[in-house]
């Protein structure tokens, strides 16, 4: 039983030091490029605004820049609208989101 028990214990922390650590370059945000708006939002939005941002359950967007400004957009993104929730999309995510949506007209 103990050689079962050391052998499970030895086996963990081999296991554990493997898997530990991880590549100190990943979190270093230097240089890190813009957050993508359309990939954001084609992750994020088709759900409900289309596939192509035509509408579904949610308003349509594909020409959105023509009705709001890009500062409209983003507090809607924020602090949501009507049936929409505010907060799906934040920070620099949110920011890139609606600069790309305000290009929509």
């Amino acid at each position: 039983m103990k050689k079962a028990m050391l052998t499970l214990v030895f086996g963990s922390a081999i296991f554990l030091a493997a898997c530990g650590g991880g590549n100190k370059e990943a979190t270093n945000n230097e240089g890190a490029t813009a957050p993508d708006g359309e990939a954001i939002a084609m992750k994020s939005c088709v759900t409900c605004h289309g596939g192509e941002l035509q509408g579904a359950n949610g308003p349509a967007l594909n020409d959105v820049g023509s009705r709001l400004s890009e500062s409209e957009i983003l507090d809607i993104i924020n602090n949501g609208k009507g049936g929409m929730p505010g907060g799906i999309v934040k920070g620099a995510d949110a920011e890139a989101v609606a600069k790309w949506l305000a290009t929509k007209k």
